[in-house]
């Protein structure tokens, strides 16, 4: 049976200290704030009546609560963008605390809100990852992803379907974002089949039907509404020309097969490529709530030798494989590096079901192996 255990992520606000909460649509946020801060005051703007009152008059938040104790909680902040300003000299002259959660920065950003000026720190929220979970299954999860309604959910291709209807209509055409809806329609599903390639805005202009200009627009909103990130690439090198454009990835597996109308199963080339983006999300993921300064790259020739991941500065090289057995041949990129730079560690993490070395330098992991090695500290990055 699925079950969500305890969240890792911790927010531990010192006296008079502030923080936003961000993180996509349905990630857990709200509920993970009544179930922390069960005994402090929530201001709820998803609430009808509450955003009223707060939209037209942001002063009730002082003239209310200037003198409160304990931490006040706003619940999406980016719908009433002149309660900012009030937060402010509530910070600066009452010493109160706030934690303030939000789906996207963009909207307080277009508005010109206050953003604080560093007085706030800033903790995301991301899917659920393995050790949230019980009755994980890994060839379920690349069709249900780790949104935590969907992972649940018995039937989550409705619940997926409904998910990305919403963004459409609240995030981008409520917004008046963009002009053609159809076409960031299609921009998404060539979004989902590139995800994780090398970021080309001419070749997805192309397929969208629109222009490379508004293809890169399109790639900043799924950013300011964090539903895709950027992989950078490594660029020091000795002899080897390596590739330098960024890799575009969107944030849960669930969403990038919807998207892409894939149902990946083992053994196939679409479950590698599933796979591998399962544990980027897990590798950020342990960024956010444990190294916010851990620094995650990847690493490719011109020639195309290719390492799927660097933690840290070569702490920690990845090469990930979705398959039962891994190969000699599997190690090209690890060596090829290994050649170039020290590296502390090198792993292939696999679904084989043994840890076992296949080179005097490289590990294969089981996946599980790897992800308690990671969220315990033992990776070393």
């Amino acid at each position: 049976m699925r079950k969500i255990k305890q969240r890792e992520i911790v927010v531990d606000l010192p006296p008079g200290k502030s923080a936003f909460l961000w993180g996509p649509r349905k990630t857990g946020k709200t509920y993970w704030l009544r179930q922390t801060f069960s005994d402090n005051l929530i201001i709820d703007l998803l609430k009808s009546d509450v955003f009223a009152e707060y939209a037209s008059r942001p002063a009730l938040l002082r003239e209310r609560y200037a003198d409160y104790k304990k931490i006040i909680l706003i619940d999406e902040i980016q719908m009433v963008p002149g309660l900012l300003n009030e937060v402010h000299w509530l910070i600066e002259h009452k010493r109160l605390s706030f934690l303030m959660t939000g789906s996207s920065a963009r909207k307080l950003r277009r508005k010109h809100a206050n953003l604080l000026g560093g007085r706030a720190w800033s903790y995301t929220m991301c899917p659920l990852i393995f050790l949230e979970t019980e009755g994980f299954d890994l060839e379920r999860i690349m069709v249900s992803g780790l949104i935590p309604p969907h992972f649940l959910a018995d039937e989550p291709i409705q619940d997926l379907r409904a998910y990305i209807g919403d963004y459409l209509k609240e995030e981008i055409a409520s917004e008046a974002l963009i002009q053609n809806i159809p076409a960031f329609a299609e921009f998404l599903r060539v979004a989902a089949l590139t995800s994780g390639e090398l970021l080309n805005y001419t070749n997805v202009a192309r397929e969208t039907g629109v222009s490379a200009k508004v293809v890169r627009g399109y790639f900043q909103i799924l950013e300011d509404t964090l539903l895709g990130f950027r992989l950078a690439p490594w660029r020091k090198t000795r002899t080897r020309r390596l590739i330098e454009t960024e890799k575009f990835y969107l944030f849960d597996i669930g969403v990038v097969n919807y998207l892409a109308r894939r149902h990946p199963s083992v053994n196939t080339p679409e479950f590698g490529k599933s796979f591998e983006q399962y544990l980027l999300h897990e590798i950020r993921a342990y960024k956010s709530y444990r190294n916010p300064e851990l620094e995650i790259h990847y690493w490719r020739t011109s020639t195309g030798l290719e390492v799927d991941f660097l933690l840290g500065d070569l702490n920690v090289a990845i090469e990930v494989k979705g398959a039962q057995r891994v190969h000699e041949g599997d190690m090209r990129g690890l060596i090829a590096l290994m050649d170039e730079h020290k590296v502390r560690r090198s792993l292939i993490v696999s679904l084989e079901k043994e840890p076992r070395k296949i080179h005097p330098s490289i590990m294969i992991l089981p996946w599980q192996v790897f992800l308690e090695q990671l969220w315990s500290g033992d990776l070393g990055v």
